[in-house]
Order: structure tokens, then C-alpha cells, then sequence
């Protein structure tokens, strides 16, 4: 009899912490993980200390800070972010994360936070001017992020020589400096970041691809965490503490309120 009780109670507590296993890697321990591309300047990456800095890891820390939570920041694969959020292993994906329809379908965002577009990054000595100079050239861009859903989205696609696709930006930055590549499309704020401090290497094209905004992304079941962040969010913007990131990072209060 005894030995039945305890069975049943050893069913109990595996399907307790089975489901705890489930529910993502907050469970109510006041810790969170956040999902991190660690070589997306300046919104999140390691200085030359190799620590992880940023835009959006200052911004999370300040969010969570105000949450009342302790946060670690994971680098993942970007490609396969949202796999990642919806297996429990992050909380968060925050770090220059575009909210697009195709990505609503598969977790809840945050009000956009940041304004962005999708550029066109080339040597600084080349003559190509303009978008329709890709035709017949090689691109380069990072594998599954928003700069493939705005080159597939321009007419521009279709004339092009072909298409690299890296897993990150430094990648196709460095295969643009080799001349593997005729040019890199980049969101706009990684662009001049890495303009700002090799001023002579790059320059962007007149035209920009596409518009875009960047959001905090959550698991879809978890509306909770998604209106606590939210409200830290806000109070950040408020308080101004916001903009003091913002001016840190891009020189200007670039957060919309």
C-alpha cells in the first residue's frame, strides 16, 4: 500500500515539474532570459572586453530593474529565435527584433520602440549609387532576419546577380570588405554604427529598402509578462530614462513614446 502511495506521488511531482519545464525559463523566481543576436551593434554585442553591451541590453536591464527581475542575456541562433522562445528556453527576444505580420503569428510583441529601415551598405569607393545599380551584383545579408523580407519585397530581387545570406552582419560586412559581395543589406542603425567608426570603409545607397519598427517579442501564452514589460516600458519613456539610453547609444532620444 505504501509503496503504491508513493508511486502516485512520484507521478504527481514528474508531471509537475514536467509542465514547470514547459512554461518557459520565468517561473515566478523573478529571472528571465533574454534571446540575444551578440554581434548586432549597437543594439546588442560584446565590446572589446568581450562583455555583451548595448542599446537594448541597457534598455532591458533598466525594464527590469524596474520589473523587480533579475535577467540573463542568452546569445542564440537568430535564425531560430522563435523556435527557441516557443521551446521555453528564453523569455524574450529584445535585440533589434522587427515586429512583422509573419512574426505576429507566432509571438506577442510590445509597442514598437525604435524606428528602423532596411538600407543598402557598399564600399565607400564604389559606384553603385542607388537601388537599381544592384542589377546584376552580388548581395549579402543575415540568414531569416527582415533584410531578406525587404530585398524579396523590392522589384530589385529579381535583377540581382545573387543572394549570400549569413548567419550575422559582421559576416556579410566582412565578405563586403573582401568584394565577395557587391553590397550588404542591413538595418539602418547596425549600418551606421559601423560607419560611425570606420567612417572611410562604407557608405549607403540614396534608397532605402523598407521601413520598420522593432518590439520586444514573447511567448504567445503569456500575456502577463508581455503587460508587465510593457508597463516598465512606458515608465522608462515617462521618467526619462529612456531617452538617457537612447542618447548614450545614438547621440538623440530615438525611442518612440
Amino acid at each position: 500500500m505504501k509503496r503504491r502511495k508513493f508511486g502516485v506521488i512520484l507521478a504527481a511531482f514528474t508531471v509537475m515539474a514536467t509542465i514547470a519545464g514547459c512554461s518557459g525559463a520565468d517561473n515566478g523566481d523573478g529571472k528571465l532570459v533574454i534571446g540575444i543576436d551578440d554581434k548586432f551593434a549597437p543594439m546588442g554585442f560584446r565590446d572589446e572586453n568581450n562583455e555583451i553591451v548595448g542599446f537594448d541590453i541597457d534598455y532591458a536591464k533598466a525594464a527590469a530593474e524596474k520589473m523587480g527581475k533579475e535577467i540573463t542575456f542568452q546569445p542564440i541562433d537568430w535564425s531560430a529565435k522563435e523556435s527557441e522562445l516557443n521551446s521555453g528556453r528564453i523569455d524574450m527576444i529584445w535585440n533589434g527584433y522587427t515586429i512583422t505580420d509573419e512574426r505576429k503569428e507566432k509571438v506577442l510583441f510590445t509597442k514598437p520602440y525604435l524606428e528602423n529601415s532596411q538600407v543598402v551598405v557598399v564600399l565607400a569607393d564604389s559606384e553603385l549609387a542607388q537601388l537599381s545599380d544592384l542589377a546584376g551584383k552580388e548581395v549579402g545579408l543575415q540568414s531569416l532576419s527582415s533584410a531578406a523580407d525587404a530585398l524579396n519585397a523590392n522589384p530589385i530581387k529579381d535583377e540581382v546577380a545573387g543572394v549570400s545570406e549569413f548567419s550575422d552582419n559582421v559576416l556579410a560586412l566582412t565578405d563586403l570588405k573582401s568584394k565577395r559581395v557587391d553590397g550588404v543589406v542591413i538595418d539602418e542603425v547596425v549600418a551606421r554604427y559601423y560607419m560611425s567608426i570606420e567612417p572611410d570603409t562604407y557608405k549607403l545607397l540614396d534608397e532605402s529598402l523598407a521601413p520598420e519598427q522593432y518590439g520586444v517579442g514573447i511567448k504567445k501564452d503569456n500575456e502577463a509578462l508581455l503587460e508587465e514589460l510593457q508597463e516598465a516600458l512606458d515608465e522608462l519613456s515617462s521618467d526619462g530614462t529612456a531617452a538617457e539610453i537612447s542618447t548614450k547609444w545614438f547621440g538623440e532620444n530615438k525611442v518612440l513614446n
